[in-house]
């Protein structure tokens, strides 16, 4: 039985994401894309994630969601912001009852690569690889997404 798998790169301004269907031990890509949000006041910005991540949802059906675990940046302010929308993420995929899971960067780079401490291009390849795209996705965020999405996929058992 085939899986269905969203992988959520928590931004604010940008957040990526990526679906990937596992069947057998075949990976392929169902759709990615970016959430922007404008800038304008935090609270509306949360609630803007929360409504496009409660579509995303909605529209793609997955049978598990996995984000990428925050790492304390040097920028306080940036990285609570990023906590906060986190937050929002996860309110909205509790509310779906859909099984979430965290990965630490490292083991996302384990998962796709083989290295825990694999250079982002090494990440790109070895995405692009898994899911047979000609190129990796723009901007980064993407490709994250895809990353972490392809990394609980790769762990699921069947």
């Amino acid at each position: 039985m085939p899986s269905v798998v969203l992988g959520i790169d928590p931004g604010l301004e940008r957040i990526g994401y990526g679906v990937v269907r596992r069947e057998g031990s075949r990976l392929s890509v169902v759709e990615f894309g970016l959430i922007e949000t404008p800038r304008i006041e935090l609270a509306d910005r949360l609630a803007m994630v929360s409504r496009e991540v409660g579509r995303l949802l909605e529209r793609t059906k997955p049978d598990a969601v996995s984000t990428e675990k925050l790492l304390f940046s040097v920028n306080r302010k940036t990285a609570m912001d990023v906590a906060k929308s986190l937050g929002a993420i996860l309110a909205e995929i509790g509310r779906s009852g859909v099984p979430w899971t965290e990965y630490a960067p490292n083991e996302v780079k384990l998962s796709v690569v083989g290295n825990g401490a694999a250079e982002k291009r090494q990440v790109q390849f070895m995405v692009c690889r898994l899911l047979g795209l000609a190129e990796a996705p723009k901007p980064d965020d993407v490709a994250d997404a895809l990353a972490i999405a392809a990394c609980h996929a790769l762990r699921l058992r069947g």
